[in-house]
C-alpha cells in the first residue's frame, strides 16, 4: 500500500520538483502536528494566512454554526447571504469611507483580476503600472503584472500594455501618464523581502494618479489584518487607493479574497455589460464567516496593538553571527543573513529544530518570519532559541564543506 507522501506525489499537481514533504494531521495555535506528534512552530502562518492561529475556537465555532445554515446558494451577488453582509458590513468600518463596497471572490489572484477589469472599466483606458520584485498572484493578468521576468517568460504573451516601475524611485513614476488606467502597488513588498515605501513613496504615487486620472490599487493582499502592526498598511502610510485588495487572512484560515472600492466605482461592473464580473463561490458563506469571526478576534484581542511589541522582542532577540538585519515592523519580518548560500540549509532544515520557514520569491539572502498574530512572548523565546541553534547548525555545516 502506498504511503501519503507517494500518494501526494503520484495524485497532485507539484508546484516544484522539491516540496517541503511535511505531513501534518492536525494543527492548533502557533503548532502543527505531524502523524508521529512531532511539534512544528508555523513561524509564517500559511504565508500570512493565519493570522488567528491554527483553529482559533471563535472561528471554528463560527464554521460549524455556519454549515448547519447553509453552505453553497447560488452565484455570487445574486441572493443575500447573512454572513456575506456582515462581513462586508464590518470590514466597511475598519476602512477609509471611500471603500465601502466589497467584490468577494476566492483568492487574492482573483482579487487582482477583478480589480484590473473595474480599473479599465472605469477610465476606459489599457496602461497598467506595477513594480518590479511585485508580486500579485499566478492567474494570467496577475501574472502579466509580476515583478519578475523569472516567472513570466515561459507563459508568453501575456496581457498587453503592461509596464514595470521601480519601488521608492521617483523618476520612474513619470511612466505613470495619461494612458494609464492604473498603477498596482504593494505598499510594502512582501516577497521582495519587506520592503518598505521611503521618503513619502506611496504619497508621490498617489499625487502621480491624481494628476493623470490613473485608478491607484493597494494590494493587500499579504499585508493586511495586522500584519505590519496597523491592520492595514494604508493605515499607517495615510494614503488611500481607489481600490483595495485583500486575501490570504481576509478568510479566517478558509479560501477567500476580494476587491473594494467605493459604491460608484464598484457600479460600473452592473452593466454593459450586465455580469462584468462573475464568479461562483466567491464570498462564500462559511468563508465569510469565518472571516469575520477572526477579524473580531483580532480586534477584541488586541492582536494588532500587540504585534508591535512582539515585533520589537523578535529583533532583540535574534541576535547571531550570520543574521546581518531583522528588516520589517509587526510580524511581517526579513531576517537577513551574511551570505544567501546559508538561506537553503536553514529552510530546509528547519523542521529538524521544529519550526516552519520559508523564502521570499525575490529576495535570496533572507528567511520569512511571519508568526500568527497570537504568538505569545513565551513561544517567540522558544522559536528565537530553536533558530539561533539552526544558523548555528548551518555554521558548522559550512565549515566542514
Amino acid at each position: 500500500m502506498l504511503t501519503n507522501r507517494q500518494l501526494f506525489l503520484l495524485h497532485l499537481g507539484q508546484t516544484s520538483a522539491s516540496p517541503m514533504m511535511l505531513e501534518i494531521v492536525r494543527a492548533k495555535g502557533v503548532y502543527m502536528y505531524g502523524p508521529d506528534g512531532k511539534e512544528y512552530m508555523d513561524l509564517i502562518s500559511g504565508v500570512s494566512v493565519s493570522n488567528t492561529g491554527h483553529g482559533h475556537p471563535m472561528v471554528v465555532e463560527a464554521v460549524k454554526n455556519q454549515v448547519d445554515l447553509y453552505m453553497h446558494l447560488m452565484v455570487y451577488g445574486e441572493m443575500v447571504q447573512n454572513p456575506q453582509v456582515k462581513y462586508a458590513e464590518r470590514l466597511a468600518g475598519v476602512l477609509p469611507a471611500d471603500l465601502s463596497s466589497c467584490y468577494f471572490v476566492n483568492s487574492g489572484s482573483e482579487a487582482v483580476e477583478g480589480a484590473l477589469k473595474l480599473a479599465k472599466r472605469i477610465t476606459g483606458k489599457s496602461r497598467i503600472i506595477s513594480f518590479i520584485n511585485s508580486y500579485h498572484g499566478s492567474t494570467h493578468g496577475a501574472l502579466s503584472i509580476q515583478g519578475s521576468e523569472v516567472y513570466r517568460n515561459s507563459f508568453r504573451p501575456l496581457l498587453p500594455d503592461t509596464f514595470l516601475a521601480k519601488f521608492n524611485d521617483e523618476e520612474s513614476l513619470d511612466s505613470i501618464n495619461n494612458k494609464t488606467a492604473c498603477v498596482i502597488i504593494e505598499p510594502v513588498q512582501g516577497e521582495a523581502g519587506v520592503i518598505w515605501p521611503e521618503n513619502s513613496f506611496l504619497e508621490k504615487v498617489r499625487t502621480r494618479c491624481n494628476d493623470t486620472g490613473a485608478l491607484l490599487i493597494f494590494d493587500e493582499i499579504q499585508t493586511g489584518f495586522g500584519r505590519t502592526g496597523r491592520m492595514f498598511a494604508i493605515d499607517r502610510f495615510g494614503v488611500a487607493p481607489d481600490i483595495l485588495l485583500l486575501a490570504k487572512a481576509l478568510g479566517g484560515g478558509m479560501p477567500l479574497g476580494a476587491f473594494i472600492s467605493s459604491k460608484e466605482k464598484m457600479s460600473s461592473l452592473v452593466s454593459n455589460p450586465t455580469l462584468g464580473h462573475i464568479t461562483t463561490f466567491g464570498g462564500h458563506p462559511v468563508c465569510c464567516a469565518a472571516g469575520l469571526a477572526s477579524l473580531n478576534v483580532i480586534i477584541a484581542e488586541k492582536l494588532v496593538e500587540k504585534s508591535n511589541h512582539k515585533s520589537e522582542l523578535l529583533k532583540t532577540k535574534l541576535k547571531h553571527p550570520l543574521i546581518s538585519e531583522v528588516r520589517g515592523e509587526g510580524l511581517l519580518l526579513a531576517v537577513k543573513l551574511i551570505d544567501p548560500e546559508y538561506i537553503h540549509y536553514v529552510i530546509a532544515h528547519a523542521p529538524d529544530y521544529g519550526l516552519i520557514l520559508d523564502y521570499f520569491l525575490f529576495c535570496s539572502d533572507a528567511f520569512r518570519i511571519a508568526p500568527p498574530l497570537i504568538i505569545s512572548e513565551d513561544e517567540i523565546s522558544k522559536a528565537c532559541i530553536q533558530i539561533k541553534l539552526l544558523l548555528d547548525d548551518a555554521m558548522n555545516y559550512a565549515t566542514k564543506k
